[in-house]
């Protein structure tokens, strides 16, 4: 089984903040893929799905945690003991400040870079795990970093945005098929975005 788990905070307050992205990235795969309705289960909110590759379907699970962001191990690793699955097959959806908005990386393994909610899974699987990691911009100064993930998508970045979840959507069967490098290279592809400066935020039209 793979598991697509997203970052985020449960809630509706939370629903469109930036640091809700993976949240927002894994739903847009269970739309695209028809994954079936949504259950409580692992400590969030999940769905079960295939995702069509060249040498076949991949059965997939979306897992949105809703431990809070800071927490969201507990449930990953749960997902991961119950369908005896590896660190391999995990893949974290998650905002990441030091990628200008609209850029997007794979990465496995590292460290967690200030990401509590990366720390977390961390703690509870081990550093091993496919981390996709979706940029929203720097504000800048590092006082303003919890208020700018806390803070909702402004107006103007929300053509990006859309372009940059429909892509990791549409690219997903490279992903399931363990294509790491070529899912990032399709992404782009489909929802290039300037490589920029990380903490250009402001003049994309943050509040």
């Amino acid at each position: 089984m793979l598991i697509l788990a997203g970052q985020g905070n449960p809630g509706a307050q939370y629903a469109k903040n930036r640091h809700n992205i993976g949240f927002i990235a894994v739903d847009e795969i269970a739309k695209r893929w028809r994954f079936g309705p949504e259950r409580s289960k692992f400590s969030g909110l999940a769905r079960e799905g295939e995702i069509d590759t060249p040498a076949g379907p991949v059965k997939a699970l979306i897992l949105k945690p809703q431990t809070f962001y800071n927490e969201s191990g507990r449930s990953v690793a749960a997902a991961m003991k119950f369908y005896k699955a590896t660190p391999a097959d995990v893949v974290l959806f998650y905002d990441e400040i030091d990628l200008a908005p609209g850029r997007f990386r794979m990465k496995t393994g590292g460290g967690a870079a200030g990401n509590n909610g990366v720390r977390s899974v961390t703690a509870h699987i081990g550093a091993d795990f496919r981390r996709a990691r979706l940029g929203v911009g720097h504000p800048g100064h590092p006082e303003k970093v919890q208020g700018h993930v806390l803070s909702d998508f402004h107006k103007v970045e929300h053509p990006w945005v859309i372009d940059l979840l429909k892509a990791v959507a549409e690219a997903a069967p490279l992903l399931a098929a363990g294509e790491d490098d070529k899912y990032q290279t399709e992404v782009l592809r489909l929802a290039p975005a300037d490589k920029g400066d990380t903490r250009q935020a402001r003049s994309r039209g943050d509040e």
